[in-house]
């Protein structure tokens, strides 16, 4: 199919989409949809930003609106965050808009009553984190047994934020007969287990590498010594245009960075698993409508930051593990459109970019540090404190290497 015009849906949801301007499918939608339609089950691969959302919510939607006088739940969309799960019923609302098919976010960190409220009235949709779902179907307050789609959005990421128990009661409060369309970016031994047991006969649709990032993201390094890190981000604050996307590696040092860009005259927030849901709201809605420029954010926060046109992406502090540099990273250059992806790096870090680039085969540019930063001082409290937090809980750095 080369226009969703193409495509068999109802009258209402083709005015929806030539409303919000979808005419030409992406590669994954244009795989997928028509095996949605055609009731396989699907494991879609492809990388950020391609448009797999409205790959598994349209034919969702097209399914449900020959059947929107039957009452119960009858599709479940799983999301590892609540800020993906707001996003996805955010798209969910401007594609279903007259079709009188409902949905229901079902998080934590909301308000509950609002939520089974919702469930009441009649949502045939749920787009849930796996956590409060399980707490509701424990206490009987939602139920799983009509529904006959199933979506697990970024699957991967939910096992890897250690919910696969969860998920497991929840495939269990599912009826066996269903139709399963399963979306991760990678497939390791865990996620093809789910695939094996849970799956029939599954089309898959792999689109790009999953493994490294897109083509169209210019990847570059700085070494650069800690100190100088701040000089350098507002130098490049100052001299490039577009909205950044920074990456810090703890919850206290992302609110730090904030408030230093803050000072210096860059309009910066922040947003991590200590900030509140409506303080998460605010500075996701503050940075895609440009009251922010800048986010600062943590891997675990950043899970569900789908914003378009994010012109740089700053690895301020070198992620964890590979996997995440792929996910930070692909937050710029989405759906075709070019972005900029820069790591600062100290000199002690060499062979953990080495590593990177060695697992993810890849190479970044090196590139020459500005002349004239400044040399950021430091406080006593801020040398001191992430010794002190390391000692006191024991926990391993996690390694690069599997």
């Amino acid at each position: 199919m080369k226009n969703f015009s193409d495509l068999p849906l109802s009258a209402v949801l083709q005015s929806n989409l030539a409303r919000h301007g979808f005419v030409e499918p992406t590669p994954v939608q244009a795989l997928s949809i028509p095996q949605q339609l055609a009731g396989h089950d699907l494991v879609i691969t492809a990388q950020t930003g391609t448009g797999k959302t409205l790959a598994f919510l349209l034919p969702l939607l097209e399914r449900l609106a020959k059947q929107s006088n039957l009452p119960g739940v009858k599709a479940l969309i799983l999301s590892p965050t609540r800020e993906l799960a707001i996003q996805t019923n955010e798209t969910f609302s401007k594609i279903a808009a007259g079709t009188g098919i409902r949905a229901a976010v079902v998080v934590g960190g909301l308000n509950e009553e609002k939520q089974l409220q919702a469930i009441r009235k009649g949502a045939q949709v749920l787009i849930a984190t796996p956590g409060r779902l399980v707490d509701f179907l424990d206490r009987k307050l939602a139920k799983l047994g009509s529904a006959h789609t199933l979506v697990l959005d970024e699957a991967d990421r939910m096992l890897d934020m250690g919910f696969l128990p969860t998920i497991k009661k929840i495939l269990a409060a599912l009826p066996a007969e269903r139709q399963t369309v399963f979306c991760s970016a990678t497939i390791e031994s865990s996620v093809a287990h789910l695939i094996h047991a849970h799956l029939k006969n599954p089309v898959r649709v792999a689109i790009g590498s999953t493994t490294k990032p897109a083509e169209e993201i210019d990847l570059h390094v700085y070494e650069v010594e800690q100190d100088r890190k701040l000089s350098l981000l507002e130098k490049m604050l100052q001299e490039e245009r577009g909205s950044f996307l920074v990456f810090a590696r703890t919850k206290h040092g992302a609110d730090r960075l904030a408030r230093k860009l803050e000072r210096s005259g860059s309009k910066a927030t922040s947003i991590h698993g200590n900030r509140t849901q409506s303080q998460r709201n605010l500075a996701l809605r503050g940075f895609q409508d440009g009251s922010y420029r800048v986010l600062v954010a943590t891997d675990v926060a950043a899970r569900g930051v789908h914003v378009e046109g994010i012109a740089h992406v700053v690895n301020y502090d070198l992620p964890q593990v590979p996997e995440d540099f792929i996910h930070r990273v692909g937050r710029t250059g989405r759906a075709g459109s070019r972005g900029t992806a820069s790591t600062f790096s100290t000199r002690s870090e060499r062979g953990e970019i080495r590593k990177i680039e060695r697992l993810l085969d890849l190479q970044l540019t090196r590139r020459q540090v500005p002349s004239g930063l400044v040399q950021e001082p430091v406080r006593v409290s801020e040398s001191i404190a992430p010794r002190t937090r390391h000692v006191r809980s024991f926990a391993p750095r996690r390694k690069f290497a599997r």
